[in-house]
């Protein structure tokens, strides 16, 4: 049975492998079709499609989308679309624009606290000076030695509530659903269980991700565990979902799972990829 990995990150936004070794690293771990996942942006998938082939594995088009639904960040994820198509692309610059903005405010907070550096510290980490993020904000303040660990740098300062946390206005919800289906991809709510909304917030964003016209749900996802995986196989069964999988991974050893080391997917949900 062939091996999927559905979401992934390289240099090109908050990864620390060029699209290059990103794509070799999951041939060797035995990867079959792989969709590169960057943030906003599309630049590492001529170069991952060129070493895909060169590996014998096929690459899926694929993109990760920040969007801002009920003043929370929400990401979907695009799978499987025209990566030339021009609404699309004018669709993920305007949501690039604003993030060195908010990388300064970010640094400010950090040294409010006695943390100076912080921007200049961040920006040495990003492949992609546009994709600028909290992921390397993160990886900055573990290597100054604040924390010890990428995920406990955000419990402490990255995430909402928390000193080091800055609200952004990402793209609408529709938005991003329409950049996707213009360019003839399907559009994911990527990990759900990461999002703590309570029962009926989610099933009210998966009432308005139907709505929209959203194809899928990750049901596997290295931010599941495998109590939260039956879970949401049966929300996408419930709503209609089709299902997709993916590691979500960004560095090897930094929280996650490793490439194509992916639970099973429950043989009840219907996989995102039957459509392809």
């Amino acid at each position: 049975m062939p091996v999927y990995d559905l979401h992934c990150h390289s240099t090109a936004s908050d990864g620390v492998l060029t699209p290059r070794e990103l794509v070799q690293r999951a041939a060797g771990q035995g990867v079959n079709i792989l969709a590169l996942t960057d943030h906003d942006d599309l630049c590492g998938l001529v170069e991952a499609r060129a070493t895909a082939e060169a590996c014998g594995i096929e690459l899926v088009s694929g993109v990760e989308v920040s969007i801002t639904w009920r003043k929370a960040t929400v990401h979907i994820v695009g799978l499987h679309f025209d990566p030339t198509d021009e609404r699309l692309a004018r669709g993920l610059d305007q949501n690039r624009t604003g993030r060195a903005l908010r990388a300064e405010r970010m640094a400010a907070e950090l040294a409010r606290l006695g943390i100076a550096g912080a921007l200049e510290g961040a920006y040495a980490f990003a492949g992609n000076k546009d994709l600028i993020g909290r992921t390397h904000f993160a990886r900055f303040l573990v290597q100054r030695g604040v924390v010890k660990d990428v995920k406990t740098v955000f419990k402490k300062y990255l995430v909402k509530g928390k000193p080091g946390y800055v609200d952004h206005e990402w793209a609408s919800l529709a938005d991003a659903l329409a950049w996707i289906h213009a360019a003839g991809g399907q559009a994911v709510l990527a990990h759900p269980g990461r999002y703590h909304f309570g029962r009926e917030r989610m099933r009210d964003l998966l009432k308005e991700f139907k709505e929209l016209g959203g194809d899928a749900i990750e049901v596997v996802t290295g931010s599941h565990t495998a109590d939260q995986v039956p879970v949401y196989a049966d929300l996408a069964v419930e709503f209609d979902f089709l299902a997709s999988v993916g590691s979500d991974f960004h560095a090897p050893g930094e929280g996650g799972r490793e490439l194509g080391r992916l639970l099973p997917l429950p043989l009840r949900c219907r996989p995102v990829w039957e459509a392809w």
